[in-house]
């Protein structure tokens, strides 16, 4: 691990303030805000990320559960997992949230990691966690290991022939599901952005995940009411039950009328390069009657264009079968 510098703000304008301005003094070197540090922390110990100043933010007023005006919910970007997971409103107006949590990592971690650090959960690749390995996400081009390498657990979707690693976070796929909103703040002020339009798809800037700036600051994520009567899940499949990343796991939020589907987000988690938003999956089932057949086509619409690689060709039909299971199990 590196030497580095610990800030300590009194505000959010304050702690703006500094990560953009020790961003601009260090030309380009890393700076970065730190709240739990369980994704962080691990990669600075494998030099993997080498930040010479690091925003230490657990002092700031981010760490609450509240509801909002039109009905819906406020997470602090420092509300830590547990706290959101078992929290009364996440549990009984959105379950799928609740238990895509507490399905990722261990009551150890989760005790300290942050919804916001979350946002951010870097990758699990290998060769990202590496040094010694060619990597384009972790150092630009310099290509990509996984390709034609260990790719068992990599991304089927959303990729790029610069970078198929894959997003690990199991929270941020139910929030896709949830339609949350993201909100920053900046330099040039107060800013949202909906989590589908969040991150970045690899292309041939895989080191560049999110729409974040130098010395922006999650402050909170907001979520919208569901429909009255509404339903929602998430399935993570893995090769164990606890403290493993999924293959992969869907969240789904639907509601039905008379045996039909009038309401229904579904997002992917395992096969995407981002937690995977299909709205075509959407479409598909939209005014469809909920049975397994049409849960079944939705599923293969959801995987069309996957394009895995020499090792996790499995995932697509794994998929496939995990949205449409959890779509069933949804509406019982």
């Amino acid at each position: 691990m590196q030497p580095f510098e610990l800030i300590t703000p009194a505000s959010v304008p304050d702690a703006v303030k500094a990560q953009a301005a020790a961003s601009t003094a260090q030309q380009g070197a890393p700076v970065r805000f730190i709240a739990g540090g369980t994704n962080l922390v691990d990669y600075m110990k494998l030099n993997v990320e080498t930040p010479r100043q690091l925003v230490e933010i657990n002092g700031l007023p981010l760490d609450k559960i509240e509801a909002t005006a039109d009905g819906g919910l406020k997470l602090g970007a420092l509300t830590r997992n547990t706290f959101v997971a078992n929290h009364a409103d996440v549990v009984q107006r959105y379950p799928v949230l609740s238990q895509a949590i507490l399905s990722g990592a261990s009551t150890q971690l989760r005790n300290m990691a942050t919804t916001a650090g979350n946002l951010l959960q870097k990758t699990r690749c290998v060769y990202y966690r590496d040094t010694a390995y060619a990597c384009n996400k972790r150092q630009p081009g310099s290509g990509c290991s996984a390709i034609g390498g260990h790719n068992r657990m990599m991304a089927i979707l959303g990729t790029s022939d610069k970078c198929i690693a894959s997003n690990p976070s199991d929270q941020n796929v139910a929030l896709m599901a949830l339609d949350a909103t993201v909100h920053i703040s900046g330099t040039k002020g107060e800013r949202t952005v909906p989590i589908t339009s969040f991150y970045t798809l690899p292309g041939n800037t895989p080191d560049r995940e999110t729409v974040l700036e130098p010395g922006d600051l999650i402050t909170h994520v907001s979520i919208p009411a569901l429909p009255a009567g509404a339903k929602s899940l998430y399935l993570k499949l893995r090769d164990r039950a606890s403290y493993e990343f999924a293959l992969a796991s869907a969240a789904v939020v639907l509601k039905t009328s008379n045996g039909h589907i009038d309401f229904v987000r579904v997002a992917l988690g395992g096969v995407g390069a981002v937690p995977w938003r299909s709205r075509e999956a959407e479409h598909a089932l939209h005014g469809k009657a909920a049975t397994a057949a049409n849960f079944r086509h939705a599923a293969e619409i959801a995987l069309h264009g996957a394009r895995p690689q020499s090792q996790n060709g499995f995932k697509v039909e794994l998929a496939k079968r995990c949205l449409t299971h959890a779509l069933t199990q949804a509406i019982a």
